[in-house]
C-alpha cells in the first residue's frame, strides 16, 4: 500500500494534538471568529474569503456586516445595496448568491452541510465550513489551503484540482472526534501562515514530523503545477454620455460579465483590426460600419438622449480576470434631449443599425456622482468612469463632462 494511503489511516490524534496546540498559540484574531460563533457571520466571511486574501476581506466584512448585521437584514435589502457594499471585492456572483441564499433560508441558516447545500451558492466547501465552524457538525472541509497542506502531508499526486479531489477523500479519517471544527480551522490557518504556496516554513510546522513532503525534501512540488490555459482577450467600446451633471449607466444583464452591476453602456468590438480600434474616434475616413462607441451610444436613445457633439476618444483601461483579459476603449460626449432622472428605466426596443444587433435592451439610468456609492460598480467600471472624468469614491465627487 502506498505510504500516503497508510498515513491517512493513522490515528487522528497524531495530527490533531500538535496542530491544535499550535493553533491555540498562533491563531489570528479575526472579526468572524468572535465567540460564540454567529453562523451568519461565519457564512459571510467564508464567501468573501473565496479567491480573496484575508487582509483584503477584513474591511469589506466589517462594512458589510455593519450594513447587514443579520440574515434577515440581508434578505430584505435591495440587490443594488448588496452589490454596492460588495463593490471592488470582485467575483460578484458571490454577492448575488449570498443575497439569494439569505432570501431562501427563511430567517435562519440550517445546521447541517446537507441542508446548507440546498441553498444558492453553497458548494461542498461552503456547506462544510458553515456546518463545521458554526454548528459543530463533524464534517471535513477542503479549501485551497487545506488541499495544499494535505497534498504535502500525504504527497498526493496531480495538479491542484486532482490533489484537492484526493484531499477530500483523505480528510474524513483525519478528524478528531468532538473537535472537527477547530481542527478544520487549524488546517486552514496552517496553510495560510506556515504551509504557504512558496517558501513554506517547514521548520515552524507543528505536524512536520508526519509530513511526507518534508521528509523527502520536496514540499514545493506538491500539489503539482497548474495546467496553464490561454487567456483570451475581449475588447469593449464604452461611451460616457453626460447630461445635466449626470452620466448614463447601464445594468449588465443576466449571463453577462459582471451580471447585475452598473457600468458605462458598452458593446463588444469584433472583427475590427486593433490598429483601427485605437484611433477610430479621431478618424475622418471612418469605415462604413458604425463607430464602435456609437453602438454603445445607441442605448442612450432609449431614454430620448442624442449627442450634442462627436464622441471624443479618452483612452482605454485594462483588467485581468480569472479566465480572460478585458480591454475597454473609452469615449465620451455631451448628451441632449431627456432631462436626467434618478429613476431607473427599462430600455425600450428602439430600432438600431444591423451592425448593433447585440443585446441592447438594458436597464438604464442617469446617475449623479453623489449617487454612485449606492450602486454596485466593479473595479473595472470605476476605472472606466475615472478615466472619463468621474470621481467614483468620494461623496463630494464631481462629474466632469467632456468638452463640447
Amino acid at each position: 500500500m502506498p505510504r500516503s494511503q497508510r498515513l491517512s489511516r493513522l490515528p487522528s490524534t497524531e495530527l490533531a494534538a500538535p496542530l491544535l496546540a499550535w493553533f491555540a498559540r498562533a491563531r489570528r484574531d479575526l472579526p468572524w471568529r468572535e465567540e460564540p460563533r454567529d453562523p451568519y457571520r461565519v457564512w459571510v466571511s467564508e464567501v468573501m474569503l473565496q479567491q480573496t486574501r484575508v487582509e483584503v476581506v477584513v474591511p469589506y466584512f466589517e462594512r458589510f456586516t455593519a450594513r447587514f448585521p443579520t440574515l434577515r437584514a440581508l434578505a430584505r435589502a435591495p440587490l443594488d445595496e448588496v452589490l454596492a457594499q460588495w463593490s471592488g471585492l470582485g467575483y460578484y456572483a458571490r454577492a448575488r448568491n449570498l443575497h439569494r441564499a439569505a432570501q431562501a433560508a427563511g430567517g435562519a441558516l440550517p445546521g447541517t452541510a446537507a441542508e446548507l447545500a440546498a441553498l444558492p451558492g453553497f458548494g461542498p466547501y461552503t456547506s462544510a465550513a458553515v456546518a463545521s465552524l458554526a454548528f459543530g457538525e463533524e464534517v471535513p472541509l477542503v479549501d485551497g489551503n487545506v488541499a495544499r497542506v494535505l497534498a504535502r502531508l500525504l504527497r498526493l499526486p496531480g495538479d491542484p484540482a486532482q490533489a484537492r479531489a484526493l484531499a477530500w477523500k483523505a480528510a474524513p479519517s483525519l478528524l478528531p472526534r468532538g473537535r472537527a471544527g477547530e481542527f478544520n480551522e487549524a488546517l486552514m490557518e496552517l496553510g495560510a501562515l506556515v504551509c504557504t504556496p512558496r517558501s513554506p516554513k517547514c521548520g515552524d510546522c507543528p505536524i512536520g514530523a508526519q509530513c511526507q513532503a518534508k521528509k523527502h525534501g520536496d514540499p514545493e512540488k506538491f500539489p503539482g503545477p497548474k495546467k496553464k490555459k490561454p487567456r483570451p482577450q475581449l475588447t469593449w467600446a464604452a461611451a460616457a454620455i453626460f447630461r445635466g451633471g449626470a452620466v448614463l449607466l447601464a445594468r449588465r444583464g443576466k449571463g453577462e460579465l459582471f451580471e447585475g452591476m452598473w457600468d458605462l453602456p458598452s458593446q463588444p468590438v469584433a472583427g475590427v483590426p486593433l490598429s483601427k480600434q485605437r484611433d477610430w474616434g479621431a478618424r475622418k475616413d471612418r469605415p462604413r460600419d458604425p463607430h464602435p462607441a456609437a453602438l454603445a451610444a445607441a442605448q442612450a436613445a432609449a431614454l430620448g438622449c442624442g449627442l450634442r457633439a462627436r464622441l471624443e476618444q479618452v483612452g482605454e483601461v485594462n483588467q485581468t480576470l480569472t479566465h480572460r483579459e478585458l480591454r475597454v476603449l473609452l469615449f465620451r460626449a455631451k448628451g441632449r434631449g431627456a432631462k436626467p432622472s434618478a429613476a431607473p428605466a427599462r430600455a425600450a426596443r428602439t430600432p438600431v443599425p444591423a451592425q448593433a444587433r447585440t443585446p441592447i435592451a438594458r436597464e438604464l439610468r442617469w446617475v449623479r456622482a453623489e449617487e454612485l456609492a449606492q450602486l454596485g460598480l466593479s473595479s473595472l467600471a470605476r476605472k472606466s468612469l475615472r478615466a472619463c472624468g468621474v470621481d467614483t469614491w468620494s461623496h463630494g465627487s464631481k462629474v466632469r463632462p467632456s468638452p463640447s
